[in-house]
């Protein structure tokens, strides 16, 4: 446990913090930006809650700020009560109607969805961005065809036979494999016990014994298949800034995909929620992440910026998503919601979105062993 935590502390913390940094520094600067273009007039930019550590004020009269907790980031906009950006009715009220023109609340309804919708926008943005160059830079990763081993399980029946990443498999039980997809059927497939693997091992021809592990699977869970614990090799395709950008549209949906599904089979009970992180473990995945090099760590970046966009799309006041929410109300009804029911919603959300940062804690608390 205190080893995790030392972990944590060294390796994880540091690298949560430049990711966290990133993604709500452009989250919030979608915002702003989208705020600036309509002529709304902006009290604060903060990255981070809470004292403010260091600033300054641009030309406009923005303060431009860095807090102490770094575990999020506001626009306050000139007329919010605070950093959620709920209306100050009675400075609303008594202000100056020169200065009206500036406020946000006072804006058209587009206008105001517009600067909402921006936030989340910008981490979607940044995300695609982010793995477009990735792909551009690294090109994208294709499995060789040839059987050719990637990568060994630890602790696998290919692991325990000697099997090692960069072998090529010639036979199995002297029947020749040309790809590695008929090698891994031939497996999978098998009849279990021990079989015999010729490999070429940089030139050098070596004969290895393997038992594969048993388990259930298919459609239904109950055929027997066979595994040693290996998987193909891959080679790095080039690819054009064009294709690149369409790969990481693809791959920014899917990520937004795989969470929604989640979530609903968690709705549904299909999947238990100990999946969702808090800061802790997040930062514990950034820590390996970082560990695990630059390219990895620019991924978590992307993946944590798509998170947050769509998190922020949730349909809970005080996320972006409830702003919009009552935006779709004001627009059906023709007029905004009752203070009343706004401030309801208010309660409501903030004790929605506490639950779940104290499950994600509890979670994360329960993966450093601490219970």
């Amino acid at each position: 446990m205190i080893a995790d935590i030392l972990y944590w502390a060294v390796t994880g913390l540091p690298a949560f913090l430049v990711a966290i940094l990133v993604v709500v520094f452009f989250h919030e600067l979608g915002h702003f930006s989208v705020a600036r273009f309509f002529g709304v007039s902006i009290e604060a930019f903060s990255v981070g809650f809470g004292r403010e550590l260091f600033g300054w004020n641009d030309r406009h009269g923005t303060r431009w700020k860095i807090c102490a907790l770094p575990l999020g980031g506001y626009v306050k906009f000139v007329g919010d009560a605070n950093v959620a950006s709920k209306p100050d009715d009675e400075e609303l009220r008594d202000m100056d109607p020169a200065l009206r023109a500036g406020v946000l609340h006072f804006k058209p309804l587009y206008q105001r969805a517009l600067v909402v919708a921006a936030g989340p926008l910008a981490n979607f943005v940044l995300a695609i961005v982010i793995l477009a160059g990735m792909f551009t830079v690294m090109g994208r990763a294709i499995d060789v065809v040839e059987p050719v081993i990637g990568m060994v399980v630890e602790g696998s029946a290919a692991a325990q036979a000697g099997i090692l990443a960069g072998d090529t498999i010639q036979s199995v039980d002297g029947q020749e494999m040309a790809t590695f997809a008929e090698f891994a059927g031939h497996i999978r497939s098998g009849s279990g016990g021990e079989i015999s693997l010729q490999i070429d091992r940089g030139g050098e021809i070596l004969t290895l014994a393997a038992t594969p592990l048993a388990e259930l699977g298919g459609a239904d869970g109950s055929e027997t298949i066979y595994r040693l614990g290996v998987g193909s090799a891959t080679i790095s395709e080039p690819i054009g800034p064009v294709q690149s950008v369409g790969l990481a549209v693809n791959q920014t949906w899917a990520i937004i995909a795989g969470t929604m599904g989640y979530l609903g089979n968690i709705f549904t009970g299909q999947e238990a929620p100990d999946q969702l992180a808090g800061p802790l473990g997040i930062a514990s995945f950034a820590g390996e992440m970082a560990q695990r090099g630059v390219a990895d760590f620019v991924w978590f970046v992307a993946l944590i910026s798509v998170s947050i966009g769509l998190v922020n799309l949730f349909p809970i006041p005080v996320l972006d998503g409830g702003h919009l929410l009552y935006y779709g109300f004001e627009a059906a009804l023709g007029r905004p919601l009752g203070e009343r029911a706004q401030e309801v919603g208010f309660r409501v959300g903030l004790a929605l979105v506490l639950s779940l940062m104290l499950l994600a804690t509890f979670n994360d608390l329960v993966r450093f062993n601490l219970f």
